[in-house]
């Protein structure tokens, strides 16, 4: 089993874009536009969206689990989101990455 400590989501991805498709707002498309997330950010979000571990994301972008876990600190200050589950949410909200 994986471990949230692992940076791993309590939710299930379906679970998530479930939510976010029942609750998603304009005000979410907003913070996310603020946010200004660079475009190796952008690509990391996407891939936690996709319910994806560190290690998944790093061996996918061909980079260290560090500089992921870099990349995930910086998406969550950004979104100022407390854990990976809120900074998903926030980018299925903003429509930023879509349900399915």
């Amino acid at each position: 089993m994986r471990l949230v400590a692992e940076g791993e989501s309590l939710l299930s991805p379906a679970a998530v874009r479930q939510l976010a498709a029942e609750y998603g707002t304009d005000k979410a498309r907003e913070a996310l536009d603020r946010a200004a997330l660079t475009d190796r950010e952008a690509a990391v979000l996407r891939l936690m969206a996709r319910g994806m571990s560190n290690a998944e994301i790093a061996a996918t972008l061909i980079v260290g689990t560090e500089t992921v876990k870099s990349h995930v600190s910086s998406v969550l200050a950004k979104l100022r989101a407390r854990d990976r589950t809120q900074a998903v949410i926030a980018a299925y909200e903003s429509g930023f990455v879509a349900p399915g």
